[in-house]
């Protein structure tokens, strides 16, 4: 029981720590994809902000309480500008500078826009699709292609003659 006596004690802390804990899982296991703990964190945090400064009392109603309304403000107030932060960064440019660009191989299978292949080479297997800037259609299995951009595990191909 001296753990709970010590939580029970220093109740500002014990916010404060859940906020870290949830900040750590939110970035360490989740990626930082989800924001639901993130907003969580914020909640915890400044409630136990507020109970070292004296505005909130330290007691588990008022922590639960302030938790779930900070908590809560935070998403209000920070889920629209992450949102846009998320989603209104242009695509990155396809990679045109690696030392695989002009790799030439044979398809081992047709390619199109909407059906990848895939070739292993240098100890990675890569998923081969159709440069969507230069390749045009179907490109059918044994013709020969060259690379002519490069994603994370994506080779970007043009007919070997392109």
């Amino acid at each position: 029981m001296p753990f709970v006596t010590y939580i029970d004690a220093h109740q500002a802390e014990f916010w404060i720590f859940v906020g870290f804990a949830l900040v750590a899982i939110e970035t360490l296991v989740l990626g930082l994809a989800s924001g639901v703990l993130l907003f969580g964190a914020i909640g915890a945090l400044l409630t136990g902000l507020l109970m070292m400064a004296g505005v909130l009392p330290e007691t588990w109603a008022a922590g639960i309480a302030g938790f779930g309304i900070l908590a809560g403000a935070s998403t209000a107030v920070l889920w629209r500008p992450l949102m846009r932060l998320q989603h209104g960064k242009a695509a990155p440019e396809r990679d045109r500078t690696s030392d695989l660009i002009g790799h030439e191989f044979t398809l081992s299978g047709d390619i199109d826009h909407d059906t990848p292949s895939s070739v292993s080479y240098s100890g990675i297997t890569w998923e081969v699709r159709p440069d969507r800037e230069l390749a045009q259609g179907t490109i059918p299995a044994g013709t020969r292609v060259r690379v002519a951009g490069v994603d994370a595990g994506v080779f970007w191909v043009v007919r070997g003659g392109e």
